[in-house]
């Protein structure tokens, strides 16, 4: 009996231990799951998906409808569907492990193995694979037409430094492109055409026209230049100034429908910008026959009308334009959807920098003055645009020889109106109110319609503080007044306006602003058909506006959404139709703000019942849904903190079918799951938090929490935290699962007062868990990033209840960070503080008290709390040198405190290896104040400048940092 028992209880435990879920370690990231690029075919018997990893090989799956079954393709990328749903077309991507070798090793491209071309076939179910392809197109809307470039694997001479993974940010086009191959198939037939030496290559939309660009390989030099060019330096010299001819290139559009092709133009010169209209009738685009050498290009717009075989050439002086005023090789030519318009970019001629000036004899230097448009820091991050800056001139198509140039360099901003169809653009200008933006952060802006074919100006609205937008025919302008909250209607043809919202009780403004600014509006949702109304929302509802004010304003969702705190939103379904038929059914997004769940509602503009509820889940989806151009077919993506995010096929949102099952491997880890916390603050103020805990919560135990917080952070509830080495916030799932409770409380904040608000809030609800028996109240540590780092400095400088504290990228001392820079958009810091998130609603010199009140180093001294500081050299938003404030105040106080300084890196970390170093560092401070964990030496020893590199300071000791 005995050996029984013994036996039976060995198997428990046995059970019990492989049973025993496992915390989280941070090898897991690199592998751990997400969906990434999503898209339906037009006819919706076709999605595509793929799911990718954090650092690795992506996969790419076709899933039918129909069959319900799914085919993987390893590696798969940048996939589309033809016109007609009979094929779709990806590339395959070499393995990261080579991408990523020839990156670090810095190797040329030519040592990658090239990208394929995969061709499934829905109707055989065959699929093709063609080597060595470097980039494809496929018409846009119809068409099973394919054009691809194949890359000469035997030619080095192109290679360019490293490989560069999908997704890192384009370049410029290079202007020394190397001629390829082009391919140009009809899928359905199978027939290919092969053309030599193509540099570009465009389809219209509708895939009748391709066009293409041929440059003449440049031939190799003989023996003779190779023994001329090493006969001395002023031969060299010589030759530079010489002018440098671009080789020959010729334009060819080819009819797909007639298998016919027409030379368009040839030159030795550079041709880009190529352009079709909607129905491929018309083509343009740019060139130049100025010497590839010289400093200043001179550009021609060329223009060809295919069904009428009109050429022309458009020279600048054939253009009504500003004296030394030419055409701009920046902007692409644009077509109205009508093809009665053409725009085209024209601008200052350049002017040309001397070459003749020696560097070394001259100064190099940034003249501030205080009558600039922008600080110098805002005109050098915009130098690189600015001088590629263009302005829009318009040509009559059906009379070539007309031009109009109607943008200028008073304007910041021209829009077309109707895809250009209207008889007028929309110019905005900030002129006369860009220095205040200083200070004030919005700039008050000027509206004008601007009419296409005389270039006269009509003022809509003055110094406007709020935002302006044209229906989708033209026909209305709709005004939001941010000072007043008021929205306005103005008639293009009458030239008048009429206020919207004026004597109704319900908001059109955020609700929930708490900064000293005028709030931000909801927002439009939609127009209706022929311009007739605007549907606006408030926080919950939609309203429809008569934009004539022939009828009465009404609530299209019949305060459903106010009655049981239902916010709705519409859906973008197809970006072809720009307003909504006020009798069909649409689908509404829904978030509960109480529950915090998503769903889907029903409803029509003009029903006057409640929306009809379809589905409403505790999860966060049905933000995004993806349908089927042509047919009543759906994808949506849905998570939870508990599930992952995996993709849904439906065809009415009441029945979904799951397509994929992201990260299984979770299963294998102590997950946890996430409540609503709900508390009243000592000033009474209701508040609302979310508690995450571990799946294997004991409420026998004592648990260490973090307190990580920002703004308000409640609606993320339902959103999935997958473990990820951080960019400097908590990765909660990571934690969580290692052990600790994570609490993320909102804050609401009083003008004036943010330390004192985030102090009245944090500390309230970290008070009302301490009352639960399993929150070990000695071992509460805070984490914060930006807005929340500097939230943690100021809760350790003015408490002492936390035992150990974590601060990215501070503002500790806001007397010195007021005249700062945001270095990534160069402005300077003075609107933060009177207007935006730092919240003190008045400038320096009138409130210095509240700059001292607020700014954690006046306190400094008082701070017994540990605290890591992260601030980074390269910070683009927040001044690093706060974070020295911070580090040689508590350093001279004899506080522990550490400062980390990922070189180069920015406000949030952006390099993988620094995010993945954070990570470590973040769990060993913690790990050692709040569970008794060893110190690891970063934290007790140091490292030194020396062993930079060599040594991180990881290893874990049993010494004590204090």
């Amino acid at each position: 009996m005995k050996l029984k028992c013994t036996v039976f209880i060995l198997l428990i435990m046995v059970l019990c231990m492989y049973g025993q879920k496992k915390p989280l370690d941070h090898s897991v990231y690199d592998s751990w799951q997400n969906i990434g690029t999503r898209k339906i075919s037009n006819d919706g018997k076709w999605i595509a998906y793929s799911i990718d990893v954090q650092e690795g090989n992506s996969s790419l799956f076709l899933y039918s409808v129909k069959n319900k079954i799914s085919q993987k393709f390893a590696r798969g990328t940048k996939v589309d569907f033809t016109g007609d749903s009979r094929f779709a077309v990806f590339q395959i991507r070499p393995f990261y492990k080579d991408i990523k070798a020839v990156k670090d090793k810095k190797l040329k491209q030519s040592k990658l193995t090239k990208d394929s071309l995969a061709i499934v076939d829905f109707t055989t179910g065959k699929t093709e694979r063609i080597p060595n392809v470097k980039a494809f197109e496929i018409p846009e809307k119809n068409g099973s037409y394919i054009a691809y470039l194949l890359e000469n694997i035997m030619d080095k001479s192109s290679d360019d430094s490293s490989g560069k993974e999908e997704g890192d940010e384009k370049k410029e086009e290079d202007k020394n492109l190397k001629p390829l191959q082009l391919v140009v198939r009809n899928l359905l037939s199978g027939k290919s055409t092969t053309y030599d030496n193509v540099i570009r290559y465009k389809f219209s939309k509708n895939g009748k026209q391709l066009v293409f660009v041929t440059q003449k390989p440049e031939e190799k030099a003989d023996k003779d230049k190779k023994e001329e060019k090493g006969s001395g330096d002023d031969k060299k010299d010589n030759d530079k100034s010489k002018p440098k001819k671009y080789a020959f290139q010729t334009v060819q559009v080819v009819n797909l429908q007639k298998e016919s092709v027409t030379k368009i133009s040839e030159m030795e010169g550079d041709f880009s910008q190529l352009s079709f209209d909607e129905e491929g009738d018309q083509l343009a685009f740019v060139g130049t026959s100025s010497a590839k050498n010289d400093l200043v290009k001179e550009y021609q717009l060329y223009y060809f009308n295919l069904k009428l075989n009109k050429n022309e050439k458009v020279s600048n002086d054939h253009l009504q334009m500003r004296k030394n005023w030419v055409v701009s090789e920046n902007r692409l030519p644009l077509f109205s959807k009508n093809g009665k318009q053409l725009y085209f970019g024209v601008a200052p001629k350049p002017v040309a920098k001397d070459t003749a000036m020696i560097a070394n004899d001259h100064a190099v230097v940034d003249i501030w003055n205080y009558k600039d448009d922008y600080l110098q820091t805002v005109q050098l991050k915009k130098l690189k645009d600015d001088l590629k800056k263009s302005y829009a001139a318009v040509m009559q198509t059906e009379k070539p020889d007309y031009f109009i140039n109607i943008d200028g360099e008073d304007l910041d901003t021209l829009r077309l109106v109707n895809d250009g169809n209207a008889g007028f653009a929309l110019g905005i200008t900030s002129l006369n109110n860009r220095i205040s933006s200083q200070w004030e952060g919005a700039i008050k802006k000027t509206y004008f319609l601007i009419d296409n074919k005389t270039g006269k100006k009509t003022e809509i609205v003055k110094n406007l503080n709020g935002s302006v937008s044209v229906s989708p025919l033209g026909k209305f302008v709709v005004i939001f007044d941010r000072e007043k909250g008021e929205w306005l209607s103005y008639n293009v043809k009458t030239q008048q306006s009429l206020p919207l919202n004026k004597g109704i009780a319900v908001s059109f403004v955020d609700e929930e602003f708490d900064m000293p600014d005028f709030p931000d509006p909801y927002g439009i949702a939609s127009w209706t058909e022929n311009d007739e109304s605007v549907i606006i929302r408030d926080r919950y509802d939609f309203w429809e506006f008569f934009l004539n004010g022939s009828k009465k304003p009404r609530n299209i969702t019949n305060g459903f959404g106010r009655k049981n705190k239902i916010t709705f939103d519409t859906y973008d379904l197809d970006k072809d139709i720009k307003s909504l038929n006020r009798k069909s059914s649409i689908y509404l997004s829904a978030f509960d703000n109480a529950s915090k769940a998503n769903g889907i509602f029903r409803t029509s503009i003009h029903s006057n019942a409640d929306p009809v509820k379809i589905q409403m889940e505790n999860v966060w989806g049905y933000r995004s849904v993806q349908k089927a151009k042509n047919a009543e077919e759906y994808i949506v993506i849905k998570e939870s903190y508990t599930n992952s995010p995996n993709i849904f096929a439906t065809s009415d949102f009441s029945e979904q079918h799951k397509l994929s099952n992201t990260n299984p491997q979770q299963n294998h880890y102590n997950w946890g799951t996430d409540e609503l916390v709900h508390w009243t603050t000592p000033k009474g103020n209701s508040s609302t938090g979310v508690l995450y805990k571990p799946e294997d919560f004991n409420p026998d135990k004592k648990y260490p929490m973090i307190v990580y917080f920002y703004e308000k952070l409640s609606d993320n509830l339902n959103r999935y935290v997958a473990p990820a080495p951080t960019p400097s916030r908590l990765n909660i799932s990571y934690f969580v699962s290692n052990g600790y409770l994570v609490f993320t409380p909102d804050i609401s904040y009083t003008n004036g007062y943010p330390g004192e608000s985030a102090m009245e809030y944090i500390n309230s609800g970290v008070e009302k868990l301490k009352q639960n028996p399993w929150v070990d109240g000695s071992k509460i540590g805070i984490q914060g990033q930006s807005w929340g780092g500097y939230q943690v400095a100021y809760l350790i400088a003015h408490t002492d209840m936390y035992a150990a504290a974590w601060s990215g990228a501070p503002v500790v001392n806001m007397t010195s960070a007021y005249g700062g820079i945001r270095w990534t958009s160069g402005m300077n810091r003075q609107f933060q503080y009177e207007k935006s998130q730092s919240r003190l609603g008045k400038n320096l010199w009138k409130a210095p008290e509240l700059y001292i009140k607020n700014s954690p180093l006046f306190t400094i001294d008082k701070v017994k709390t540990p605290v890591v500081i992260m601030s980074n050299d390269k910070d683009g938003a927040v001044p690093w040198y706060q974070g020295i404030e911070m580090f040689t105040a508590l350093r001279r106080l004899g506080k522990p405190v550490w400062l980390l300084n990922y070189n180069g890196d920015d406000h949030n970390l952006v390099k993988r290896q620094n995010r993945k170093d954070i990570q470590i560092r973040e769990q060993q401070f913690f790990d050692y104040y709040l569970k008794g964990a060893k110190a690891p030496v970063w934290m007790t020893r140091g490292v030194p400048a020396t062993q930079k590199g060599k040594d991180w300071g990881f290893e874990l000791t049993d010494d004590k940092p204090e």
